[in-house]
C-alpha cells in the first residue's frame, strides 16, 4: 500500500545517503518532490527480472535483496541494498528490461521516481548526469573488486571483508559493550554463503573458527563483531 509521507527516520536515511547527500539542495528537493513511497513486508517482490524499467528506486528502510534464479531453480543472492542507496537506473538508461529480482528483506520502505519524472529532472539539472556517472563508476569499482576477490582470496578473507562491509552498512553499537557491533541485517548462513559464492557448510566452519578466535559471536538473531580490527586484518592478511 502506498504511503504519501516518509517517516523522519526514513527521510533521514535517504538524505544521509553518501551519494544523495553530495547532490545540490535544489536537485535533492526536485527528486524527492517527484518521489512516491511504498512499503513492503518481508519477502514481497519489489521488482522482477524481465520487467520494463519504469521506476528509479531507493531504499529508505530495511533492505532490498537483489537476486536471480538459475535454470535449475536455485536462487542466487547478489547483494543487499541498504537504506540510502538508489538503484534500478541501469535499465532505465539502456532501455532494456530489468536484469534481476528485488525482494524486501524484512519490513522495507522504498521511494520511487517515475521514468518520465527522472527524464524531466535530468533536463533541468545537468548536475545529475555527472552524479550518476560517479555512482556507476563506484559500482563498477566494487564489482571489479568482488570478481578479483572471488578469484584470488581464500574464503576466510572474503568472509571477513564481507562482514566488514555489513558492519559499515548495518552495524549497531552495543550500549553494554561499546566495542562490539551487531549486524542488524539478519542473514541465514545460506544467504551469507550465496554472497560469497561458497557452500553453507564452509561458511559455517569459517564463522565458528572466527568465533573461537574471539573475533565474532554467533547468536540466534545474527552476528556480533567483537573485534573489528582483527576482522579487518583477516580480510587484508591474504592480499
Amino acid at each position: 500500500m502506498d504511503e504519501p509521507i516518509l517517516t523522519m527516520e526514513e527521510r533521514e536515511a535517504i538524505n544521509n545517503g553518501r551519494w544523495f547527500s553530495s547532490l545540490s539542495p535544489s536537485l535533492r528537493h526536485d527528486i524527492l518532490r517527484c518521489a512516491s513511497v511504498k512499503r513492503y513486508q518481508d519477502g514481497d517482490l519489489i521488482c522482477a527480472r524481465g520487467d520494463p524499467a519504469e521506476q528509479w528506486l531507493a531504499c529508505a528502510k530495511g533492505s532490498v535483496r537483489v537476486s536471480s534464479t538459475t535454470l535449475t531453480g536455485k536462487q542466487i543472492t547478489l547483494t543487499y541494498v541498504e537504506p540510502g542507496i538508489w538503484f534500478g537506473d541501469v535499465a532505465i538508461f539502456d532501455g532494456e528490461r530489468r536484469t534481476h529480482d528485488g525482494y524486501a528483506h524484512g519490513p522495507t520502505t522504498t521511494v520511487w521516481v517515475a521514468r518520465a519524472d527522472l527524464q524531466n529532472i535530468l533536463a533541468q539539472h545537468a548536475e545529475l548526469y555527472e552524479a550518476l556517472l560517479r555512482l556507476h563508476a563506484r559500482r563498477i569499482r566494487l564489482l571489479f573488486g568482488q570478481v578479483e576477490d572471488l578469484n584470488t582470496l581464500p574464503l576466510r578473507a572474503r568472509l571477513a571483508k564481507q562482514l566488514v562491509l555489513l558492519t559499515r552498512s548495518y552495524g549497531a553499537s552495543s550500549p553494554i559493550h561499546p566495542d562490539e557491533v551487531r549486524i542488524t541485517l539478519q542473514l541465514a548462513q545460506e544467504e551469507l554463503a550465496q554472497l560469497l559464492g561458497a557452500s553453507r557448510q564452509r561458511v559455517n566452519q569459517e564463522l565458528k573458527t572466527m568465533e573461537r578466535e574471539g573475533v565474532i559471536r554467533i547468536e540466534p538473531t545474527g552476528l556480533v563483531v567483537r573485534d573489528r580490527t582483527a576482522l579487518k586484518h583477516i580480510g587484508e592478511a591474504e592480499l
